[in-house]
């Protein structure tokens, strides 16, 4: 039963390297924020109101159950935490990078589509009427029926931001990139048949559903705007996921991509520094690390995450790889 130690690849040896391959994504990051507030500062367009539409827009005004500042809480700081959990017990700084930037870009990419689809369709919130009209007295045009709304300016634009709604986009975005990450790292998909598995990955999607139902019982969102920001959110967050990681179900689905390459190029030989200076590579003395102990009088050497199968199958967490 040969033994196989993990070299670690920390923020120390590879931190700086891998940040200098990844600038222009991090670039492309600021590039997303700078465009969603520019999103959330313009007027929405103002659809027709009329005063017979009223009847669907009467709800109560209420508060947020969930407030606007917990929800970068749930959708990125809850997932990162976990994230930096596995690297302190991984030590795979390739694995936490990757983890965060497809992170930031399922939540970042999300928010700029939702918010630029709210703009575009000024859609009415189902407390529209208490939001135009605060006292209760509605003012409609005497030609064209539409509102003539008296109420504050502020809490009028809000109210033609009905859809998709934002709270789902993000929830979905962030917690379903973690479902993703969840379901790679303790391999839900091994079929060795661990329901206990599925249920740790959807606990973070049922968090996101009741963040979703909230917003309807609130009566800041209709039905469907809850339900088409759920599956944007979702939908991104795949994407995202698979774009940094395999498929959960890949017999290498625990590690990056970009891990996964560099380990093959460099045992193969396929790809040298020196004809690629600006590629990021991982150093010999690293991958020389992935070797098996010898006993018995027999080393085994020449490991590679592809030619050995899954390396990281659930005896590897305890050092111990079984033939």
């Amino acid at each position: 039963m040969p033994e196989i130690q993990l070299g670690a690849h920390t923020f120390r040896n590879q931190g700086v390297e891998i940040a200098r391959f990844h600038m222009h994504d991090w670039l492309i990051l600021f590039l997303l924020v700078v465009i969603d507030i520019v999103l959330n500062v313009i007027e929405p367009f103002h659809r027709f109101v009329g005063s017979d539409m009223m009847t669907d827009l009467r709800y109560p005004l209420k508060d947020n159950t969930i407030p606007f500042w917990a929800v970068p809480i749930i959708a990125i700081i809850l997932p990162l935490l976990v994230i930096l959990v596995f690297y302190f017990i991984r030590k795979d700084v390739y694995d936490v990078h990757q983890a965060i930037l497809g992170l930031l870009y399922s939540v970042l990419i999300t928010s700029v589509l939702t918010d630029a689809i709210k703009d575009a369709v000024g859609r009415p919130r189902p407390d529209f009427f208490w939001r135009c009209f605060p006292d209760g007295k509605g003012v409609f045009d005497t030609i064209t029926s539409n509102v003539n709304c008296t109420g504050l300016k502020n809490v009028i634009k809000e109210g033609h931001k009905s859809f998709p709604s934002g709270h789902s986009s993000w929830s979905f975005a962030g917690l379903g990139f973690l479902a993703w990450y969840l379901s790679g790292k303790i391999k839900a998909f091994d079929q060795r048949g661990h329901v206990a598995k599925l249920c740790l990955v959807f606990l973070p999607l049922l968090l996101a559903a009741l963040v979703a139902v909230s917003r309807v019982d609130d009566y800041w969102h209709h039905w469907q705007d809850v339900f088409a920001g759920g599956l944007l959110g979702l939908t991104v967050a795949s994407i995202c996921y698979l774009q940094f990681f395999p498929p959960p179900y890949d017999i290498d689905g625990r590690m990056p991509h970009v891990h996964l390459q560099r380990l093959a190029e460099q045992r193969s030989g396929t790809q040298s520094t020196a004809n690629n200076p600006g590629c990021l590579t991982i150093r010999q003395h690293e991958v020389d690390s992935v070797y098996a102990q010898p006993q018995h009088g027999i080393a085994v050497s020449g490991l590679s995450a592809r030619e050995t199968g899954p390396i990281f199958d659930d005896d590897i967490e305890n050092s111990r790889w079984r033939h």
